[in-house]
């Protein structure tokens, strides 16, 4: 049995170390367009977050404890409640509350406040509803920011062409883009797709994917709120603004399947439905997805997604090889076993780096080094495929990469505003409509 932990040093050099040391060799190389403002001669590098709910605020705290040399400088939201929140509680952490340095004049309120913070920042975090990414990545690397992106990249397959050529533009401009897909990035997972590739278990046969959860959070409809401010409010409870479960959760597990394949699926057959998101408030995803992903060579990939509370809690990736067995289970131990049942790997990630942290040490790391990090041809096309699951569940058809991929369906309307009327409304019974299989209602 080979185990693997995380207890070993690497010859005594830190992350930590070793940023400080790529960052001091920078002043003798000449750098691309993106490293611009290290250049210019300072170490500390300005970061603007744009998007301050939860996750936004945990990608701020993230970077900061993995790079001491980066200031907060300016937020921007859609609502001023959420920023209140986001800074009081960043500033509230005591080993970076001294580089939260936010004044009032750089906290921007709307739907076009990206705009203004993307112009004070040096570095600027992108974590909004997916379906504002494609707009934001643009504009920030149009202006030569480099940037962090959580997933999902988009909504719909306009957005995540867009995504691309945003991307293919970061490249040219020699600008780092980074995608919050931390599991890419953990080292319970690298190690085990060395293994994977390496033939530990043989040829991939099949694999399995989980992402059984409770449910999502709901914010009350308030008096007076028109309803794309309560929409706005419950992102994650309409398809335009979130993508679904698929791409909002699953694709965490999905995309590792991706990186062990090293392709993409060309196609996804699935079912899915409501069985209890119903009602005025719930928007129109589906709370249970079970899609079917058909990779070049044949394997399938078994995706599943659930947000039901009191139901069965797992995550999860599970792969069958002609020789073993790799299961992955969250908060559990990762095993290599052969085909007679022996170990051949197991790894318990008790003392490894946060991922989290790990994604930001090196994404800043890159920046400071002039050799930029671009994660958007691989995450890309895990959003991609994640979409092309959704639209197979919601049509009860099978999907083909290219049709998914070329979409021209925009879920995204243009000109948005507080009083813009979104596509999908309640009916007259109250319910908003969503998708039903069979229906022959397009997807693409």
């Amino acid at each position: 049995m080979n185990s693997e932990n995380s207890k070993k040093e690497n010859n005594g050099i830190t992350r930590r170390k070793f940023i400080g040391s790529s960052t001091a060799l920078v002043g003798g190389m000449i750098l691309p367009v993106g490293a611009s403002a290290y250049v210019a001669g300072s170490d500390t590098l300005k970061v603007a977050l744009i998007g301050c709910g939860g996750r936004g605020t945990g990608s701020v705290r993230d970077a900061m404890q993995a790079d001491g040399s980066i200031e907060l400088v300016a937020m921007a939201d859609i609502f001023r409640d959420q920023l209140d929140k986001s800074y009081e509680g960043l500033t509230r952490i005591d080993n970076i509350k001294e580089r939260i340095k936010v004044p009032e004049e750089h906290k921007f309120v709307g739907l076009d406040a990206y705009k203004k913070a993307i112009e004070l920042a040096d570095v600027v975090f992108l974590v909004t509803s997916p379906a504002f990414r494609p707009l934001h990545f643009e504009t920030a690397v149009k202006a030569g920011k480099h940037v962090f992106l959580e997933k999902p990249l988009s909504s719909d397959a306009v957005g995540n062409r867009r995504i691309v050529a945003a991307g293919k533009l970061a490249e040219e401009k020699g600008l780092s883009a980074m995608v919050g897909l931390q599991n890419r990035y953990a080292v319970r997972y690298r190690r085990l797709v060395e293994h994977l590739h390496a033939g530990a278990i043989g040829d991939l046969t099949s694999i399995r994917c989980d992402y059984l959860i409770g449910g999502v959070t709901l914010i009350p409809r308030q008096s007076g709120q028109t309803e794309m401010e309560y929409q706005l409010r419950n992102w994650r409870h309409f398809n335009w603004l979130w993508a679904g479960g698929p791409a909002g959760l699953t694709i965490h597990m999905e995309d590792i399947a991706h990186w062990a394949k090293g392709a993409h699926p060309v196609r996804a057959n699935g079912t899915g439905g409501r069985v209890v998101m119903r009602g005025p408030e719930h928007g129109d995803i589906f709370d249970t997805y079970d899609i079917e992903y058909e990779y070049p060579d044949g394997t399938r990939l078994h995706s599943r997604t659930r947000l039901i509370e009191g139901s069965y809690f797992g995550r999860g990736i599970y792969f069958q090889g002609t020789k073993g067995t790799a299961d992955v289970p969250a908060y559990r131990d990762a095993d290599i076993i052969d085909i007679s049942g022996r170990s051949l790997w197991s790894h318990q990630d008790t003392n490894d780096p946060n991922p989290y942290q790990t994604e930001h040490e090196e994404f800043f790391a890159a920046i400071r080094s002039g050799n930029p990090v671009n994660d958007i041809k691989w995450a890309s096309e895990s959003n991609m495929t994640s979409i092309m699951g959704r639209m197979a569940a919601h049509s009860g058809e099978v999907i083909e990469w290219d049709d998914a991929f070329n979409s021209d369906l925009n879920l995204v309307p243009d000109n948005i505003t507080f009083g813009s009327t979104p596509d999908k409304v309640p009916g007259e019974d109250g319910n908003y409509p969503h998708p039903i299989p069979g229906s022959g209602k397009r997807v693409l």
